[in-house]
């Protein structure tokens, strides 16, 4: 109740166009997929797939930086760092060993003997999208412990996309079909209000004295 209490006391000094943005937003979003790059070395491929994660309601990355570890770009990613939960790991390893205890499938995004053309991709599952390194794609260690792997057509003379592309096209296919269905891909009502607190956080200055203030008024009446 408390929790509550204080979130209404932070969102009065939220703008009434940023409320309705946030009430607008977070029922759109979804931990159902989610997305993994494993040591992208361009910047700009890293920033343009977290704005496509936010475009389309994806609200984790997981990024590997096993080899190259950079910030993100603030001006590509247009503020979707600000939206979007990032998950850094060092190593491949823990990354797919900590989606995998989430109930996460992985899906190498490569072609494959195996693989599975986007338009036939089951939805049903919870699934984290693999995208490797520009020249070198992904690693050994992802495909030897993916569970499915997806492929783009392609039809022209080019056989490749540009990572981020790659990742927006996937992205815009699954969850339209997403939102099409009955799987309950939505946040719960805990990580709602979780976030509703982490967007205020970002949004609001000197959020820690507003916090502060509205413990020591409580206490005194």
């Amino acid at each position: 109740m408390t929790n509550l209490k204080l979130l209404e006391y932070l969102e009065t000094f939220l703008t009434e166009k940023r409320k309705e943005r946030f009430k607008e937003v977070l029922p759109k979003r979804t931990k159902h997929f989610t997305v993994a790059t494993e040591d992208v070395f361009q910047l700009h491929n890293t920033s343009a797939v977290m704005r496509s994660c936010d475009v389309f309601g994806i609200q984790e990355l997981n990024i590997v930086e096993e080899v190259n570890s950079k910030t993100i770009d603030n001006e590509i990613a247009m503020g979707a760092q600000k939206w979007v939960d990032l998950n850094r790991y060092h190593s491949t390893t823990d990354c797919i060993t900590d989606l995998k205890a989430q109930g996460y499938q992985i899906v190498a995004t490569t072609p494959h003997v195996n693989d599975c053309e986007l338009i036939d991709f089951d939805i049903t599952k919870k699934s984290c999208f693999f995208f490797g390194r520009e020249t070198e794609g992904l690693s050994q260690q992802v495909i030897d412990q993916a569970d499915c792997f997806l492929k783009i057509p392609m039809v022209g003379f080019t056989e490749s996309l540009n990572i981020s592309v790659s990742a927006a096209i996937i992205l815009q296919h699954v969850t339209a079909l997403l939102r099409k269905s009955d799987i309950n891909w939505q946040l719960t009502e805990e990580e709602i209000i979780e976030k509703r607190f982490d967007w205020i956080k970002k949004t609001v200055k000197d959020y820690d004295a507003i916090v502060e203030r509205f413990h020591s008024e409580k206490v005194s009446t």
